[in-house]
C-alpha cells in the first residue's frame, strides 16, 4: 500500500475550497486515501467557521462561513493533511439480498455475452468480493463502491434507460451499485434487492454510510 499523494487544494470563488487527490490503482490504496478524506472531514467539521462540508471519492469539498480567509483553510489543510491520524474504519456489514437475471436483471445476458462468459460466472464474480461504501451521491441513498473485479468492468448503455426500478443492482464501467429509487440510468441491470436504501423519515435516512461493507447474496427469485 502506498502513501496517499499529497492534495490539490483549489479556492474557489470566494466561500469554497476543493480538495483533489490523484486517483491511485490498488484497492487497499484507495481505501487509504479515502479513509484520510473521511478522517479530513471530521477534523472541518469540528473546525469554527465550515457552513458546509461534502466528501466524494478522492476529493472533499468545503463551503465556508462569509467571515472565512479560504487562504487561511488551504493552509491548515496542508500541514494537517500529511500528519493526519487515519484508522480504516470496520464499517457495518450489510448482506444484500439479489435476484439475478430475468426481469430483475435484464443486461445480465448481455453483460455475459461482453466478458465470453456464461450468466452463471457473472453472478459468481459479483457475489463473491467484500464491497466498500466510498461515498453517497448521484441519488439520496446512492452508494458509490469500490471492490468491482476487473473481470466485470462493463460500459454503460450507449442509450440510457428514461427509468430505472427501485433496488436495481448495476454495473456501471468500473463501479456497481444499487439505484435507491426510480430514476433515469445507463448502467446494466444484473439484478434487483427488495431492501430499503433511502427513507426520509428515519434517521439517518440513508442504509449505507461511508466506510461501511457490502456483501451481495444471490437469493432465488
Amino acid at each position: 500500500m502506498r502513501e496517499p499523494p499529497f492534495p490539490d487544494i483549489h479556492i474557489i470563488g470566494e466561500h469554497h475550497l476543493l480538495l483533489t487527490v490523484k486517483p491511485i490503482a490498488d484497492e487497499a490504496s484507495i481505501l487509504a486515501t479515502q479513509a484520510r478524506i473521511w478522517a479530513l472531514a471530521n477534523k472541518c467539521r469540528n473546525r469554527d467557521g465550515l457552513a458546509d462540508v461534502t466528501p466524494g471519492m478522492n476529493n472533499l469539498t468545503l463551503c465556508l462561513g462569509g467571515n472565512q480567509d479560504p487562504d487561511a483553510w488551504r493552509h491548515w489543510i496542508m500541514k494537517l493533511w500529511q500528519n493526519l491520524p487515519v484508522e480504516i474504519p470496520e464499517g457495518r456489514l450489510h448482506r444484500v439480498p439479489v435476484c439475478y437475471g430475468n426481469d430483475t436483471g435484464p443486461d445480465l445476458e448481455a453483460v455475459a455475452h461482453f466478458h465470453n462468459t456464461s450468466a452463471e460466472e457473472i453472478i459468481r464474480a459479483h457475489s463473491t468480493p467484500e464491497y466498500r461504501v466510498m461515498f453517497l451521491g448521484f441519488l439520496p441513498g446512492f452508494a458509490y463502491l469500490s471492490g468491482l473485479p476487473g473481470q466485470l468492468h462493463t460500459p454503460r448503455l450507449e442509450v440510457p434507460r428514461q427509468q430505472v426500478p427501485a433496488g436495481s443492482v448495476g454495473i456501471g464501467g468500473a463501479q456497481t451499485g444499487i439505484y435507491p429509487c426510480q430514476a433515469p440510468g445507463g448502467w446494466q441491470l444484473i439484478g434487483r434487492t427488495e431492501l430499503p436504501l433511502f427513507d426520509a423519515n428515519q434517521q439517518p435516512p440513508c442504509l449505507f454510510a461511508p466506510g461501511d461493507r457490502i456483501q451481495f447474496v444471490r437469493e432465488d427469485s
